[in-house]
C-alpha cells in the first residue's frame, strides 16, 4: 500500500511516550489557541521548518484512549493558511500504515491547489509515524516500504519484543479516536476526508465511527472497510489482467500471465514475484521489460528476474522508519486484521495449522497465475502469524454502509497494491458511489498518475 526510500539504523527499544514541545512563534492559521500542551488541543503553532508557507503545531492525544494506560503522545499537524475556507477543512490521510503526513504537506498542496481556495488542507502524523516512528530495525531492513516482502522470523520476534504490550495502542481504532480530537481542536463540526491506500481505510473507519462528523469522502486506491486481505486474493488474479494490459500498451509479443504462472511453478517464488511487481508499479505502471524477464525465467533463465528483484528492493522498497515505520505497520495490521486463524487474539500455537488448512483449500481459480503457497506466504501475513497474542479492538459489521454523504472512489487500472476489484467491493457499501478508474494509472492516483483524469475528478467532486 506504500512506497518510500531510505534505511533505519538504530533500535530505540520499547514504545516511548513522546514528550511535548511548545514553540514560541505565533500561530499561523490554526483555530486552536497556543498554550501549554493539553490533550485534544493544538499547541506550538509556527511556520513549518521545511515549508514556512504552512503552519505546523502539535496535537496532544491520550496514549490509551480508554485511560487505563497513562501518558500522552504528541502528533505533528500541518495546515495551509486559508482560515476562512468556505467548505471547511480537508484532512488528507496518507498510506501505509506507517507513513507520516506532515512531510507531504507541500507536495499535496500542489496536487490539490485548485480546491484550496475553498478548503483548508490539513495533514498530520499518525501515531507511531514520522518523528515519533516506532523503530524495528530488523523488520525495517527486511521489508522497508513493502507489505509483501518476506521478513526473517528473528526480525518479527525482535520487533514484537521491542514494542511489547503497548503495540495494541497503535491500531486504526486509536487513529480514528485521534482524528476526532483533531477535528475538535480545529473547530470543525464536520471534516472532508481524502484518504489514499491505508488512508482510505482510516477514512472509512472514521466515517463509520463518527458519521455525523463527515461531509464527504475521497477514497483513492481503496482498501475496503473490512481491512486488507492477508491472502491478497484480489491481487493474485489481478496480476494477469494488469500485466496483459501493460503488455498490450507496450506492444510486447508474449503472454506475461502464462509466463508468470510457469515461473512460479518452476521456482516456487510467487510471493517474491508479487512483492516485486507491486513495488515496480511505482517505477513504471506499464511494467516495461517485465514480460521479457518473465518469459526468460519461464524458459529456465532466471538471471534477469533476480536482477529485477534487486532493482525493486533498492529503488522502491528501501525505507527508513521515519518514512514508513514497519513497527507501526505491523502493530496496526496485526491489531486490525482478520486472518485464516482469526484475529491476533487467537493463541499463537494454533495459527500455523489454521493457515495450512486454508492453503489446502485454496483453488487454482483463486490464485492463478500464482499458487496457494504464494497466498499463504506473503510478508505482512507472516509477520502477524508470529505476532504475540493481544486484545484487539472490535471491528464494524462487514455489511454496514458508510454514512449517506457524497463518496468518490478512485483507482488505477494498473494498481496491484489495491486492485480495482476491491474498490468495487467497497462501492457496494456506499449509498451513491461515484467511481473513476484511471487508465494507465497505478497506486496512489492523485499523487502519482501521469493521467490527470483522477485529479480532475477529485477537483470536480470537492468543488460541487
Amino acid at each position: 500500500m506504500t512506497s518510500t526510500r531510505g534505511r533505519v539504523a538504530a533500535l530505540l527499544g520499547a514504545v516511548a511516550v513522546v514528550a511535548g514541545t511548545t514553540l514560541a512563534t505565533p500561530a499561523v492559521g490554526f483555530a486552536a489557541t497556543a498554550g501549554p500542551a493539553r490533550v485534544g488541543g493544538i499547541t506550538g503553532q509556527a511556520p513549518c521548518p521545511d515549508a514556512p508557507e504552512f503552519s505546523c503545531g502539535t496535537l496532544t492525544v491520550p496514549f490509551d484512549h480508554s485511560g487505563a494506560t497513562p501518558g500522552t503522545l504528541d502528533l505533528e499537524v500541518a495546515v495551509t493558511g486559508n482560515t476562512t475556507a468556505p467548505k471547511g477543512d480537508l484532512l488528507f490521510l496518507t498510506g501505509g500504515p506507517g507513513q507520516p503526513g506532515v512531510p507531504a504537506i507541500k507536495r499535496m498542496a500542489g496536487k490539490l491547489e485548485p480546491v484550496l481556495k475553498d478548503y483548508r488542507l490539513v495533514m498530520y502524523d499518525q501515531r507511531g509515524t514520522g518523528r515519533g516512528a516506532l523503530q524495528c530495525p530488523g523488520l525495517q531492513e527486511d521489508m522497508g516500504s513493502s507489505d509483501l516482502a518476506l521478513p526473517r522470523k528473528q526480525s518479527i520476534a525482535d520487533c514484537a519484543a521491542a514494542l511489547g504490550p503497548n503495540a495494541r495502542h497503535y491500531s486504526t481504532a486509536d487513529t480514528v479516536a485521534d482524528i476526532d480530537l483533531l477535528r475538535r481542536a480545529l473547530g470543525d463540526r464536520r471534516l472532508t476526508l481524502d484518504g489514499v491506500s491505508y488512508g482510505s481505510f482510516v477514512a472509512e473507519r472514521y466515517a463509520l465511527a463518527h458519521p455525523a462528523h463527515v461531509a464527504r469522502l475521497v477514497l483513492d486506491s481503496v482498501v475496503p472497510q473490512q481491512g486488507f486481505d492477508p491472502l491478497d486474493l484480489a491481487a493474485l488474479p489481478a496480476s494477469a489482467r494488469v500485466l496483459r494490459a501493460a503488455c498490450q500498451a507496450t506492444g510486447c509479443t508474449t503472454d506475461p500471465a502464462a509466463d508468470l504462472a510457469a515461473t512460479v511453478r518452476r521456482y516456487g517464488n510467487g510471493a517474491q514475484i508479487l512483492s516485486a511487481l507491486t513495488g515496480y508499479e511505482f517505477i513504471d505502471p506499464n511494467y516495461g521489460g517485465v514480460p521479457e524477464i518473465l518469459h526468460e525465467a519461464a524458459a529456465g533463465q532466471p538471471a534477469k528476474l533476480q536482477d529485477f528483484f534487486g532493482l525493486v528492493r533498492r529503488q522502491v522498497d528501501a525505507a527508513s522508519a521515519e518514512e514508513l515505520s514497519q513497527g507501526l505497520h505491523s502493530a496496526a495490521l496485526c491489531a486490525d486484521s482478520r486472518f485464516p486463524w482469526g484475529t491476533t487474539d487467537t493463541p499463537v500455537a494454533g495459527r500455523a495449522a489454521a493457515l495450512e488448512r486454508t492453503r489446502q483449500r485454496l483453488t487454482a481459480e483463486q490464485t492463478w497465475p500464482y499458487d496457494a503457497a504464494t497466498a499463504t506466504g506473503l510478508g505482512s501475513l507472516l509477520v502477524c502469524l508470529d505476532w504475540p497474542r493481544e486484545q484487539v479492538p472490535p471491528a464494524p459489521s462487514d455489511h454496514r454502509k458508510l454514512p449517506d454523504v457524497p463518496v468518490l472512489l478512485l483507482g488505477g487500472d494498473r494498481d496491484l497494491s489495491t486492485p480495482y476489484e476491491v474498490l468495487y467491493q467497497q462501492a457496494e457499501l456506499v449509498h451513491d458511489p461515484q467511481i473513476v478508474i484511471v487508465p494507465g494509472a497505478a497506486h496512489s492516483v492523485q499523487n502519482r498518475a501521469a493521467n490527470p483524469a483522477g485529479r480532475q475528478a477529485v477537483y470536480d467532486f470537492l468543488l460541487k
